[in-house]
C-alpha cells in the first residue's frame, strides 16, 4: 500500500492586507424572547442559556433537576441583535462580506432591516454579501427558531419513510428528530449527557471588507514521491476577485530552516477563482518528522506565504509546516482469516492507546483554552497517544487540534453523524456536502488528525437491526445510507483530502465493508476493521469475555463522579444511591442497578448506616470497579497486539468509551467535569505505560506477557511476588532476569502454574495475591502489576488499614508521605474540590511507606490539603 503521506500547515496567524479589513462583531448583543417580553444582554460568542445566567435570571443549568426546570429555554424562538458603527469610511471598500463563523442553528439573518439568509447548519460557515445594504450605522439581526421547533417541523414535512430513531430513550430526558438538524446530536440528550438543545452565535462573527480581491481561504495537500524520496506541497487557495480586470502577481513560499523559498507568478481572473500551487521541499535537507506522543518528537517548522497582487495588495500569512506520514495497513494475517487494521506513523507501526472525545460542556462558550488545555494535558499525563472525536458532537475549536499538534495526540475524527438514520433530500445533502468541505479545508492542516470516519454506529445499526426497521423500507435505507456516506461525504473527502485514509462508519470492516458494498453483515467482526464491544452482565474480571479482536474502539463501565463534585450540582436530599436524583442523573438504563451487580462479583458492597457515608463508600467502589474492569480489558488487547490465538488476535488499538464529562453525572468518563481524575485515569495511566508487564490466569496457570511500545528492543528483568493478605512482607519471589521486551511487541515473559507459587509462599488463593514489576539494574521500570487470586470479598486475612499522611511542599509540588499499618487495595487519596492530581492512586499498597506527589492547577496551600484529605481503601466500606 502508498503510504498517505502529509506535509501540514497549521495556521498561527496573519499579516495585515492593504486591501482589507476587518471588524469583529464578538461582545456585546442584545437577546429576545420570541414574544419580546424579556430582553437581555448576551455575549458572543455564546448561547440563551449563557446569557440568562451571566444576568441571574437562571441558575447554574446543571443544578439538581434544570435540565428539565429549562425546558422551556430551547422551546422559545430567541433573537439575537446588535447594532454597530463601522470604525472605518465604507465607501471606501469595493465589497463588504458580513461572515459568520458558527451559528447554533436554524435562523434568518436581517442586516440593516433586510433579509438576507438563513442559517440552517451549525458546522458551517456563513457569509453574507452587504455591501448595497451598509451605512455609517447599522443592525444585524438573527431570529432564531428553536431546533426542538425545527426538528419536529422538518420531521413532519419529510417525504418517504422516515428517518430513525425519532425519539431518546426515556431514561435521557431529552427531544426528538434531532437526526433532520445539522446540529451537535448530543445536544437533544445522550445516554451520558443532558438535553440543551442550544441557540445562539457561538463563533465568531465580523465584518469583512476589501478592494481588488480577496483570500477567502488556503488550504493544502501533500505529494510525496516515492521514487524520488521528495515531498511536495500542494496549496490550494481561494480568491474573490472584485476587480473589473484580471490581477496579476507573485506568491513566495518561504521555510527558512528548510532552506526552501519558491516564487510563482499567478493571474487572476474576476469573479471566485482557486489558484494551486506545488512547493518543492529541497531534498538535501533532513527534515524531522511529527511524532505521536510517546514516540518521538512534535517537531514543526516556520513558514511564510506572501502573495504579491497588483494595486500593492500583499497578503501574508505566517505558519508551521510538519511532516509526518499515516498509512492504515489492512493485509492478510498468517494464521488468520480477515485483513489486519492498524496505522503506521512514518512507517512505524503505533498501537493507538487511548480514549473517546465527547463535548466539554454542553454550552461551549465555557470550554475555554485553560479547560481544553487541563484536558488534553491530562490524556498524555495518561500515557495516551489518541484521541477519537466522536461523531455525535461537534467538530471541535480550533485551539482543540493545535493542542493535540503540539502534544503529540492522535485524532481520528468522525464526521458529524451517529446512531441514527439521516434524510437525504437534496437541502439535507447540499448542507452536508458544504459542512464536509469546510471541515476537511479547516481540519486538514493538522498532524494529529490521522483518519476520517463517517459516521458513529449507523453502519452496525443497519446491518444489526437496531431500529426493528419495516422491511418494506430497507433497501430505501440501505440507499441512503450509501448515498450519504459514500457518493457524497466519501466523494469529497477523496477531492479534498488525500492524505489521510477515510472510512466509512465505526465500527467498520474496512476493506471488506467495501468489498460488500459498504454495509456488512457484521461489522463487528474480530478479523476485520473495528469493534465496539460493552457487556455489562458478564464478569469482567473473566478475559474470556471479550473480543480478540484487530482494534477496539470503544469498550467500557460506567462510574458515579466523587462527591465533590456531585456536591456542587446537588442538595443533602439527594446524597442517596436510591434518591430522585440519582435516578434522574443516570441516563443509561438500569445503569446504577449494573453497576453494582457488576461490583457484586468481587466485592462487598457498602454497609454503613450512616447514609451519607454509605453514598460515598458507594460511589468509591462504584470508580474501584469500573477501573478493574476497563484495566482488565485494556491489558487483554494489549497482550493480544502480537499474537494469533485460535485465527483470532493483532490487536493494534485500544480506545476505552469515554475520556470526558459534559456535566457531573454517571457516565463512563475517566475524567469527572472539570477535570478531577477517577480512579480509571490513574489506572490508564499504568495501563498505557510504555513498557508494561500484563499478568493473566488461563487454565490455573499465571502468565506474564511484557508489552513494550518503544522503538528498540531492551532487555528487562521481571520480578513476580506472593503476598499474604496479612502482611506488609513478601511470602515468595520469583525472578526472571533476562527478558527480553520487543520493539513494539507483546512478549510471553513468565508462566507457572498458580498451585507451584502459592506451595512456595504457603498461601492459599483466599490469603494471597500476586505483585510484579519489570526493572533495569536496581530501577524498576514501568508500573507496578497485580493480580488477585481471589475476589476481594473473599479475602482471607484482610484487615482494616489505618494509612496516615506527612504532607511537604517543595516548590509547587506537595508530598504525602505515607504509612499503612496493614495491606490495603485500591488506596484512594482525595482533596475534595482542590484542583490537581497525584502521581499515583487507587493503588494496591503492599509496603509499609509510600511516596506520592501532587500536582496543584491552582494555588493551595500545604494546610489547606491538610484540612481537605482523605484517604479510604478497600476495607474501610465494610
Amino acid at each position: 500500500m502508498r503510504p498517505h503521506l502529509l506535509l501540514l500547515l497549521a495556521l498561527c496567524g496573519a499579516g495585515s492586507a492593504a486591501g482589507a479589513r476587518s471588524y469583529s462583531l464578538r461582545g456585546r448583543w442584545t437577546v429576545r424572547s420570541g414574544n419580546g417580553s424579556l430582553e437581555l444582554p448576551g455575549q458572543v460568542p455564546g448561547c440563551v442559556h449563557s446569557a440568562l445566567l451571566q444576568q441571574g435570571l437562571i441558575q447554574d443549568p446543571y443544578y439538581r433537576f434544570n435540565d428539565l426546570n429549562y425546558r422551556w429555554i430551547s422551546l422559545d424562538n430567541w433573537t439575537y441583535s446588535k447594532k454597530f458603527e463601522i470604525p472605518f469610511d465604507f465607501s471606501k471598500w469595493q465589497k463588504v462580506n458580513l461572515i459568520f463563523e458558527g451559528v447554533d442553528t436554524v435562523s434568518k439573518v436581517l442586516f440593516n432591516e433586510v433579509t438576507i439568509g438563513e442559517t440552517d447548519n451549525m458546522f458551517s460557515t456563513y457569509g453574507f454579501d452587504v455591501s448595497g445594504l451598509v451605512g455609517a450605522a447599522n443592525s444585524v439581526e438573527l431570529r432564531f427558531q428553536s431546533a426542538v421547533l425545527a426538528a419536529a417541523q422538518r420531521s413532519r414535512a419529510h417525504a418517504g419513510p422516515p428517518p430513525l430513531p425519532a425519539c431518546p430513550p426515556r431514561e435521557q430526558k431529552g427531544e426528538c428528530h434531532v437526526n433532520f438538524l445539522r446540529k451537535e446530536q448530543c445536544s437533544f440528550s445522550w445516554d451520558w449527557g443532558p438535553s440543551f438543545p442550544t441557540q445562539g452565535i457561538w463563533k465568531d462573527v465580523r465584518i469583512e471588507a476589501y478592494n481588488i480581491c480577496h483570500l477567502n481561504y488556503f488550504t493544502f495537500s501533500p505529494v510525496y514521491d516515492n521514487g524520488t524520496k521528495e515531498w511536495h506541497l500542494e496549496i490550494q487557495s481561494s480568491f474573490d476577485v472584485v476587480s473589473s480586470k484580471p490581477v496579476g502577481g507573485q506568491v513566495t513560499v518561504a521555510i527558512p530552516k528548510l532552506q526552501t523559498q519558491w516564487t510563482y507568478k499567478i493571474e487572476l481572473q474576476p469573479g471566485e477563482r482557486i489558484v494551486e500551487l506545488s512547493v518543492k521541499i529541497n531534498e538535501n535537507i533532513t527534515v524531522e518528522t511529527w511524532w505521536p506522543h510517546g514516540h518521538g518528537n512534535q517537531t514543526g517548522y516556520n513558514m511564510t506565504i506572501l502573495f504579491e497582487l497588483d494595486g500593492g495588495l500583499n497578503i501574508e500569512k505566517s505558519a508551521k509546516v510538519y511532516f509526518r506520514t499515516v498509512e492504515l495497513i489492512q493485509e492478510p494475517i498468517k494464521g488468520s482469516p480477515g485483513l489486519s487494521f492498524y496505522f503506521k506513523i512514518n512507517g512505524f507501526p503505533i498501537f493507538l492507546k487511548g480514549s473517546n472525545w465527547v463535548p466539554a460542556d454542553s454550552f461551549q462558550d465555557r470550554v475555554t483554552s485553560d479547560v481544553l488545555r487541563l484536558l488534553l494535558q491530562s490524556v498524555v499525563d495518561a500515557n495516551m497517544n489518541t484521541l477519537r472525536v466522536w461523531g455525535g458532537g461537534i467538530y471541535e475549536q480550533d485551539e482543540f487540534y493545535e493542542l493535540c499538534d503540539e502534544l503529540g495526540i492522535m485524532v481520528w475524527q468522525d464526521f458529524m453523524f451517529a446512531c441514527a438514520l439521516y434524510p437525504t433530500d437534496q437541502g439535507f445533502i447540499d448542507s452536508v456536502r458544504a459542512e464536509v468541505a469546510y471541515q476537511i479545508r479547516r481540519l486538514k492542516s493538522h498532524p494529529s488528525v490521522i483518519i476520517w470516519g463517517g459516521n458513529n454506529e449507523n453502519e452496525a445499526a443497519l446491518s444489526m437491526d437496531w431500529y426493528h426497521i419495516n422491511f418494506t423500507y430497507l433497501q430505501t435505507y440501505m440507499d441512503d445510507y450509501v448515498t450519504l456516506y459514500v457518493k457524497n461525504i466519501r466523494e469529497i473527502v477523496l477531492a479534498g483530502d488525500k492524505s489521510r485514509p477515510f472510512i466509512p462508519s465505526s465500527p467498520t470492516n474496512g476493506a471488506e465493508t467495501i468489498a460488500e458494498h459498504w454495509i456488512s453483515k457484521n461489522p463487528n467482526s474480530k478479523y476485520f476493521g473495528d469493534v465496539h464491544f460493552y457487556d455489562y452482565i458478564s464478569d469482567c474480571w473473566n478475559w474470556k469475555i471479550f473480543p480478540k479482536a484487530r482494534f477496539a474502539s470503544e469498550y467500557g463501565y460506567q462510574s458515579w463522579p466523587s462527591f465533590s463534585t456531585l456536591e456542587k450540582v446537588s442538595s443533602k436530599e439527594d446524597w442517596s444511591f436510591n434518591s430522585k436524583f440519582a435516578l434522574h442523573r443516570q441516563h443509561h438504563a438500569n445503569g446504577n442497578n449494573q453497576m453494582l451487580n457488576q461490583a457484586r462479583f468481587h466485592f462487598k458492597l457498602p454497609e454503613s448506616t450512616d447514609p451519607l457515608r454509605e453514598f460515598k463508600d458507594t460511589i468509591y467502589l462504584t470508580q474501584v470497579t469500573q477501573a478493574q474492569c476497563v484495566k482488565t480489558e485494556t491489558e487483554f488487547y494489549l497482550r493480544s497486539r502480537s499474537e494469533i490465538v485460535e485465527q483470532q488476535g493483532h490487536t493494534m488499538g485500544a480506545l476505552y468509551w469515554q475520556l470526558n464529562d459534559i456535566w457531573q453525572a454517571p457516565s463512563w468518563a475517566s475524567l469527572e467535569y472539570g477535570g478531577k481524575w477517577k480512579m480509571l485515569h490513574y489506572f490508564a495511566r499504568h495501563f498505557f505505560a510504555p513498557l508494561l508487564p500484563v499478568g493473566f490466569e488461563d487454565q490455573s496457570v499465571f502468565y506474564v506477557y511484557v508489552v513494550s511500545d518503544l522503538h528498540s528492543s531492551q532487555t528487562v528483568a521481571l520480578t513476580v511476588r506472593v503476598h499474604a493478605w496479612s502482611s506488609l512482607q513478601p511470602r515468595c519471589e520469583r525472578v526472571s532476569p533476562g527478558v527480553e521486551a520487543g520493539a513494539g511487541r507483546a512478549v510471553r515473559a513468565f508462566a507457572e502454574p498458580v498451585e507451584a507459587l502459592l506451595r512456595c509462599a504457603g498461601c492459599s488463593r483466599e490469603r494471597c495475591l500476586l505483585s510484579f514489576h519489570l526493572s533495569a539494574g536496581r530501577e524498576r521500570v514501568g508500573p507496578l502489576n497485580y493480580h488477585f487470586l481471589s475476589s476481594p470479598k473473599d479475602a482471607v486475612g484482610l484487615r482494616k488499614a489505618n494509612i496516615t499522611a506527612i504532607i511537604s511542599q517543595e516548590g509547587g509540588t506537595f508530598i504525602f508521605d505515607l504509612h499503612t499499618s496493614a495491606v490495603a487495595p485500591f488506596v484512594w487519596l482525595d482533596v475534595g474540590s482542590i484542583p490537581g492530581r497525584f502521581s499515583d492512586n487507587g493503588f494496591l499498597m503492599t509496603e509499609e511507606r509510600r511516596r506520592v506527589l501532587f500536582y496543584p492547577w491552582k494555588r493551595t496551600s500545604k494546610s489547606e490539603l491538610e484540612q481537605s484529605f482523605h484517604v479510604t481503601s478497600l476495607r474501610d466500606i465494610y
